[in-house]
């Protein structure tokens, strides 16, 4: 059987409307995830490019300006592997340079395995400040989890409240990051994506838990009506692995 549906067939008993039923059915799901390679999900020849790919590399459908950038950037490519009410998977094709800005996974559990390439990721998680009046509009203080450079093959587990909710990825090289996520985003249970900016503004005074170190800890503001910010476009592409039936 095919590893992409042997890691199917263990997301439908280990994940629930609710997210994984356990540490336990969350720990044979990563290690699942863990065998996954890019020839499993039919990306055998994108790796292939990414395993070739130098800064000077020109994309193939891009074309240089006097100053030598790329004038037309490949976009971020989303490919949609299979969803239900318990958990979706899918992957981000991501061209170097490219970014998915700080958005978050309320109530979520994520599973993310880096197929190929490098990347840099920063991700926070909120900190709970006795007296604080919570607006999701208004600045929040969140603490740094990871700021660093992942190279494939990486796996990485974020949860509702710890592991770093809140990220954001920048492409070194090509690479694609495989998301598993449970449950799935919701609009109608409340589970939207949120997107976030660091605040400028001079924040309040407030009373760090004593374990927190506040060289670590930053401000995010929330962006409006749950819109990413300008210029971020994820195009749909094909995915061309073995099919996953409901």
């Amino acid at each position: 059987m095919p590893k992409i549906k042997n890691l199917s067939n263990a997301c439908k008993v280990s994940f629930s409307p609710q997210g994984p039923i356990s540490e336990e059915a969350l720990e044979r799901v990563r290690a699942l995830l863990d065998e996954i390679r890019p020839l499993d999900v039919g990306l055998d020849n994108e790796a292939q490019i990414a395993r070739n790919w130098t800064s000077t590399t020109r994309p193939s459908n891009g074309r240089r300006g006097r100053n030598g950038a790329n004038q037309f950037a490949a976009p971020i490519k989303y490919l949609h592997i299979h969803e239900s009410e318990s958990f979706s998977m899918g992957i981000f094709c991501m061209p170097p340079s490219s970014v998915i800005p700080l958005h978050n996974h309320p109530g979520m559990t994520v599973l993310s395995k880096l197929l190929y390439g490098r990347l840099h990721a920063e991700s926070y998680d909120w900190v709970d400040v006795p007296d604080h009046p919570i607006d999701q509009l208004q600045s929040r203080p969140a603490k740094l989890v990871k700021d660093c450079e992942m190279t494939a093959p990486e796996t990485t587990i974020l949860y509702p409240n710890a592991g770093g909710n809140i990220h954001t990825f920048r492409a070194i090289t090509p690479c694609a990051l495989f998301d598993v996520l449970s449950p799935p985003y919701s609009a109608e249970d409340g589970r939207h994506c949120s997107y976030f900016r660091k605040s400028l503004m001079n924040q309040p005074p407030v009373v760090l838990p004593a374990e927190i170190d506040s060289s670590q800890v930053i401000w995010l503001e929330e962006l409006e009506d749950h819109q990413p910010p300008e210029g971020f476009v994820v195009a749909r592409g094909l995915y061309k692995g073995p099919v996953i039936r409901r």
